[in-house]
């Protein structure tokens, strides 16, 4: 079975049992899937608490990794027993309603991984566990304001690309070190955040970072974000939730939320960060625009050997203008076009 198809599956299997009436006796609902192993069908299941299980048969004798104990996942090893059978599972259990989408995405890999080794489909789920923890798994200190503001500025500009094409997070270059944060062949755009209360001046990084794909346009997205400690504006993590959502690959999208420096083990110490957007301005990086580069000082005919170049324009004046928000809007729309 196909990646959709293993999706809409379980989560069909899931939606029946939860809609199953609960007793003392039904305190553990099981559905077996399509995926069969030497050990018996793999299966999912809802207990009486309504999370949500995948169960990979495994032979009497077979022991289970210790380690994964909470607070988002739990595995362990159960027997289950009916009129007809009795099997020893690895029980693999998802403790968070709210990242519900993510685990749904788990259990597709874990399926598909036992699919293709069906002799020993706990080493499948191992192997799995282990590509996805670290996403999950805490690295450095958690994000600064500035690296915040930064990144919920990105994220702005990419739900809006979600919420056209899935895909759209294949454009997202920023967590990867490319000059530009979001591209596609011929078309760029740069997200600069700032949590000043006045100015508009953006800090440049690289000689590079404001110059045009070759042939192509290059725009620059200006974020004023005032911080906020009441319910106004809108949460960072919601940012995160809501990228996730629209996203057709959460896994994707989490490497690159990693790269960005957000993991999701993170996520307590952002649940009371939030942000107004005070000012938002498109530029066209053109000829007049201020700024340093490479380009311009190999014109001029000064030797580039300047390496790690960072500096700060000015855009608080009236010059340069900003293109409108209908013209940002059908930037951000060939942006898609072109991707397609």
């Amino acid at each position: 079975m196909n990646d959709r198809s293993l999706r809409e599956c379980i989560e069909e299997r899931w939606t029946a049992l939860e809609a199953e009436h609960t007793t003392s006796e039904r305190r553990f609902r099981v559905s077996s899937l399509p995926v069969v192993t030497v050990h018996g069908s793999l299966a999912v299941a809802v207990d009486h608490d309504g999370h949500r299980h995948v169960l990979l048969p495994i032979p009497a004798n077979r022991k289970v990794r210790p380690g994964l104990d909470g607070p988002v996942l739990q595995l362990r090893k159960r027997a289950l027993e009916d009129e007809e059978t009795y099997q020893n599972y690895a029980d693999l259990v998802c403790l968070r309603d709210d990242v519900s989408d993510l685990f749904t995405k788990l259990c597709v890999d874990v399926l598909q991984a036992a699919e293709d080794l069906p002799e020993n489909p706990i080493k499948a789920l191992y192997r799995v566990l282990d590509r996805w923890k670290a996403l999950f798994r805490a690295q450095g200190a958690p994000l600064g304001p500035d690296q915040l503001a930064g990144l919920f500025g990105e994220l702005l500009l990419l739900n809006r690309l979600l919420e056209k094409d899935s895909s759209a997070h294949r454009l997202w270059h920023g967590p990867e070190g490319h000059r530009h944060d979001f591209g596609a062949g011929v078309t760029a755009v740069e997200v600069k955040s700032s949590t000043a209360g006045e100015g508009r001046r953006p800090r440049i990084h690289g000689l590079d970072q404001l110059e045009a794909p070759e042939g192509g346009t290059l725009c620059l997205a200006w974020f004023r974000l005032n911080r906020s400690d009441s319910r106004a504006g809108t949460s960072f993590l919601e940012q995160v939730e809501l990228a996730l959502r629209l996203c057709d690959d959460e896994g994707a999208l989490l490497e690159l939320l990693a790269k960005a420096g957000y993991r999701l083990s993170d996520a307590d110490h952002y649940h009371d960060v939030r942000f107004v957007i005070g000012e938002e301005r498109w530029y066209r990086v053109g000829p007049d625009f201020p700024g340093l580069t490479g380009r311009a000082l190999t014109a001029a005919g000064v030797p580039v050997s300047a390496m790690d170049v960072e500096y700060t324009i000015d855009l608080s004046g009236e010059a340069p203008a900003p293109i409108t928000p209908g013209q940002a809007a059908e930037f951000v729309e060939s942006l898609i076009q072109e991707s397609a």
